[in-house]
């Protein structure tokens, strides 16, 4: 469905200098400076793929977006989006995607999120039949039956989201781009959300690319991701063996001793520094290690042994801590 292959898109930039004769020296002699924001991006999207597009902020996420929709046309490389070249701007195109991104709004502000999907209904061309069905459906799923004559300014957050959705997703798109949908949204907003777009894409086939800085959303959301780090893709696959990079997955033990009144907390082996890690204590009392899963079953009975423990943790590393770490490395 998506064929990106060397994208690249560079951005020339103005360096002007300092002050009032700076700006005059800049009418004569100017400064410019070239910022990849992509690199020679390639991967491939089947149909029906949900995938997570990551990378910090400034790594070329959203840039690589707005060239798949045609918004911005790309320096070198090139890319089809179900056989479409997004750069031609083709009307059949433009009903054939979608691109949400959560700081912009394309609904009217004091108008109620009906008319504007009354609007879209007639630039799109839809028929009454199909755009009723479309609207029932979206509103049904995302329980907003009650807000659809509300003025879009008077809507919460999440609300305003939903609705963004539905202007997205009324003329049925095949391929939707989501750049960071949940921003700014509380838990149950962001839960509400990640379970509609799962429905909705298992029940279309929607291919769907996601960017989103809270990794429960790509958790929750996609078996694949694709890493960009400074305009560069660094990682193409599954997210569970994202997780596994670096070699065996490691996990977090926390514990906390079981200390009676103005006891001390006892001294854990000074080779724990070098053979499982740094060990750390929080205010607490609470003590934290990092080892290799295939190590867990002896560091927790080597603390169990070491005194009583009130109470002792196994976790996953964060997801969050895995890709911070792959970033570092490049």
């Amino acid at each position: 469905m998506i064929e990106v292959r060397n994208l690249t898109r560079v951005f020339r930039t103005y360096k002007k200098q300092p002050g009032f004769w700076g700006g005059v020296k800049g009418l004569f002699h100017r400064k410019f400076e070239e910022t990849a924001a992509a690199k020679d991006i390639s991967f491939d999207i089947a149909e029906g793929e949900f995938v997570g597009f990551l990378g910090p902020n400034g790594a070329g996420k959203t840039t690589t977006l707005k060239m798949l929709s045609g918004l911005i046309y790309p320096t070198s490389g090139t890319a089809r989006v179900a056989g479409f070249d997004p750069t031609k701007r083709e009307n059949a195109y433009r009903r054939l995607f979608a691109l949400v991104l959560g700081q912009k709004n394309q609904l009217w502000w004091d108008l109620p999120a009906i008319e504007s999907f009354n609007l879209l209904r007639a630039i799109y061309g839809l028929p009454a039949e199909q755009f009723k069905a479309s609207l029932d459906e979206l509103v049904k799923l995302l329980d907003v039956e009650k807000k659809l004559n509300v003025m879009v300014r008077e809507l919460s957050l999440g609300e305003r989201m939903k609705m963004e959705l539905i202007a997205a997703l009324i003329h049925r798109p095949r391929v939707l781009f989501l750049d960071e949908p949940t921003i700014g949204l509380d838990v149950v907003s962001q839960k509400s959300v990640r379970q509609f777009l799962r429905d909705y894409n298992r029940r279309h086939r929607v291919t769907i690319l996601l960017t989103s800085h809270y990794m429960a959303d790509i958790k929750e959301l996609c078996e694949r991701v694709i890493v960009i780090h400074k305009g560069s893709k660094i990682y193409d696959g599954a997210l569970d063996r994202l997780e596994n990079a670096g070699g065996a997955r490691q996990k977090i033990i926390t514990f906390l001793p079981a200390l009676a009144d103005g006891a001390r907390a006892p001294s854990f082996p000074d080779t724990w520094q070098s053979t499982h890690g740094t060990t750390t204590r929080a205010d607490d009392g609470k003590f934290t290690l990092r080892v290799p899963g295939d190590k867990v079953v002896a560091v927790s009975q080597e603390i169990l042994s070491t005194g009583p423990v009130a109470d002792i943790t196994i976790e996953d590393v964060p997801l969050e801590d895995v890709i911070a770490e792959l970033f570092a490395a490049q």
